[in-house]
């Protein structure tokens, strides 16, 4: 005979998932999680007034399916873990940035059409 498994209701709130404006929100959103999460920080939604409409993992795996499938290179890649730990996009302005630049708009145009289709993205 089985028995039945009673497990209680959260009491916490829901909240209301905001999807981001730009892929650019979302990649820094992201970098700030991994950033929280190797510190040691547990992410729950508990102390924040809005939700998101993702994990930071779907960011990251939209990103890693990009690679696998070719869109991105090696190149792309580490503009963005550079710029995303820096908490800054590249600079065109500057002329050691330009091609960084340039690889940055490329990454994250092609992953906000993977996030726009996720309704991850506005």
């Amino acid at each position: 005979m089985t028995q039945k498994r009673h497990f209680p209701k959260s009491f916490a709130r829901k909240l209301a998932a905001m999807p981001f404006d730009t892929a650019e929100e979302a990649w820094f959103w992201f970098v700030r999680s991994q950033q929280l999460r190797r510190e040691g920080a547990r992410l729950d939604e508990g102390r924040a007034d809005f939700g998101r409409p993702c994990d930071p993992d779907d960011v990251y795996c939209a990103v890693m399916s990009l690679a696998r499938q070719g869109c991105l290179d090696r190149a792309h890649l580490g503009v963005l873990g550079k710029f995303g730990l820096e908490g800054r996009p590249p600079d065109f302005r500057r002329s050691d940035e330009v091609s960084s630049s340039r690889l940055w708009t490329e990454a994250l145009e092609r992953l906000a059409g993977v996030l726009r289709a996720k309704d991850i993205l506005a």
